[in-house]
């Protein structure tokens, strides 16, 4: 059975169908108030999602480089946030976020 993938206004649905039409209705039953915008069978059995694409690209693991600031800045918090953003460029809120969820984690 091929892999379908169906996109609605505001959906994005992967799974198996018989044809076209059986993808379709799939579509039509799960979300009725949306229209159907795009069906395309998958050339393979899978379906991939690129990080690099999402921006998912890291080289280290965040929390392994947050426990590394959080050490470096001898536990204070915003210190911490000053060096992750430092090391790693993101922006304020996505370091805040980093560093205190490290921090509930006990590190």
């Amino acid at each position: 059975m091929p892999l379908f993938e169906i996109e609605t206004d505001a959906h994005i649905m992967v799974g198996w169908a018989g044809d076209e039409d059986e993808a379709l209705q799939f579509a039509k039953e799960h979300y009725p108030d949306e229209a159907v915008k795009r069906v395309h069978q998958r050339p393979r059995d899978v379906w991939v999602i690129s990080k690099r694409l999402l921006g998912l690209e890291l080289t280290a693991d965040p929390c392994e480089k947050a426990r590394d600031c959080l050490s470096k800045a001898a536990g204070d918090k915003i210190h911490a946030i000053r060096l992750y953003r430092q090391e790693t460029g993101v922006d304020l809120h996505e370091a805040q976020l980093a560093i205190e969820s490290n921090m509930s984690l006990g590190w």
